[in-house]
């Protein structure tokens, strides 16, 4: 009896030692994972706390900043117009993240709740649209635009941006997930559609609609290929494509200091809204893919 416990004891000893070894190494190759991705900001950081003379002086890099100064970061609004490229991408987010919440929510209720001749087809050929590159809609939304007369004006940067076949895609899954029964009992009721999505459908999927909205509002910022191909007027560009005017214009291409402070300028807003909603963009994911 005793022996079979000293071996019971010693196999629970080496399976704990296994598990403590897995769990050293988990955390060793996150921590190295983690280094890997956050060193490119931490360098960006730095090197905008770095005087242009002190940068060029640096035959080998240093990884501290010796003589830190806010000078490259001052020189971000007032050598370049980054206070209008702010200005501009703002309300270049807003409308159209509210445009596109109004358009996918309807479209998903329609989908996911309304019956009517041939809506498997119409939301097969949405899908189907996921498969086309985005370089031909590019070409083809440019055309539209050009010949429209809508280039350098906010209408032509927002109508392109103001639906997403994806977040139909996510939220018609996720409204799928509440019983028919509640909406049966609403139309019994005398509940109109609007009213019942509104004050039912939208409260239970809020997770999901404020992981959309944080999505949209990451690719609106982070929008490039169109703003620079649709927009050459300096008045309607984004932080994102002011990047490049920053660089040819403003600073020129040696003053990588302030370079960089413009970059965590611009960043900045974006990270911290990561950081707050990352929990609810998490959710809303799963919940968006997950049926039954």
């Amino acid at each position: 009896m005793k022996d079979r416990k000293r071996d019971f004891e010693r196999i629970e000893q080496r399976a704990k030692v296994r598990r403590t070894l897995l769990r050293a190494a988990t955390y060793l190759l996150l921590g190295i994972w983690a280094f890997l991705v956050l060193f490119p900001f931490y360098w960006m950081i730095l090197t905008s706390f770095k005087s242009y003379s002190s940068y060029n002086s640096e035959y080998i890099p240093k990884f501290i900043a010796e003589n830190p100064t806010l000078q490259n970061y001052a020189d971000a609004f007032t050598a370049v117009s980054l206070g209008r490229y702010f200005g501009n991408t703002l309300l270049f987010t807003v409308v159209t993240t509210a445009i596109m919440l109004a358009v996918t929510v309807l479209a998903a209720f329609a989908f996911s709740r309304l019956e009517f001749r041939g809506k498997n087809l119409v939301f097969t050929l949405f899908l189907a649209l996921m498969m086309i590159p985005n370089e031909l809609v590019i070409i083809t939304n440019f055309q539209t635009i050009t010949n429209l007369g809508l280039r350098n004006t906010f209408t032509g940067l927002i109508l392109p941006s103001v639906t997403s076949v994806f977040y139909i895609y996510l939220l018609k899954e996720n409204f799928e997930q509440i019983p028919d029964e509640l909406y049966k009992a609403a139309k019994v009721d005398g509940t109109s559609d609007f009213k019942y999505l509104t004050k039912v459908m939208m409260p239970i999927c809020r997770p999901t609609l404020v992981t959309v909205t944080i999505l949209k509002v990451i690719e609106c910022w982070n929008s490039y290929v169109w703003p620079r191909l649709i927009t050459d007027n300096e008045a309607y560009f984004l932080v994102s494509n002011g990047i490049q005017e920053i660089r040819e214009n403003g600073f020129g291409r040696e003053n990588i200091p302030a370079m960089m402070a413009a970059v965590v300028v611009i960043s900045v807003p974006l990270i911290v809204l990561f950081l707050i909603f990352r929990k609810r963009i998490m959710e809303g994911v799963s919940r968006g893919g997950t049926k039954g």
